[in-house]
């Protein structure tokens, strides 16, 4: 691993749940970790109500757009958390793969979303530690 860990999430439309770890992990690593996030089909926008639950704890999507997943993405990263794209994620020798199986908030409510961006959050803070040493803020 580099001295500077790069972790790459990857979901089917970068719309939401790689969205909400990238913005979280960037947020709690304070610089300590390089995040990046992609999409295996990227959708035309981040899911408005991703953007909602993750302004209710300070955290501002509105500039973010989704992205295309790349193999430069994938070579780049340490590590390369998927989130339900299958096959579609590249695998190179001498990288970490972690599978995080969540629920896909597209479709849902603030109401069904905020778990998930708990639950995301709570992984985020354990991954974090394991890179970094570092307790989140």
């Amino acid at each position: 691993m580099t001295e500077t860990p790069e972790v790459l999430f990857v979901c089917v439309h970068n719309a939401g749940r790689s969205q909400m770890a990238a913005a979280l992990l960037h947020h709690h690593a304070a610089g300590s970790v390089r995040v990046t996030s992609a999409g295996s089909e990227p959708a035309d926008q981040v899911n408005p109500a991703v953007r909602e639950v993750m302004a209710e704890i300070g955290i501002d999507l509105s500039q973010e757009f989704p992205k295309r997943l790349t193999t430069d993405a994938v070579q780049t990263a340490d590590v390369v958390i998927t989130m339900g794209c299958g096959d579609a994620c590249p695998v190179f020798p001498g990288k970490r793969y972690l599978d995080w199986q969540l629920t896909d908030p597209a479709g849902r409510t603030v109401e069904e979303i905020r778990p998930i961006r708990d639950d995301i959050d709570t992984r985020v803070r354990g991954l974090l530690a394991e890179l970094t040493g570092a307790v989140s803020r």
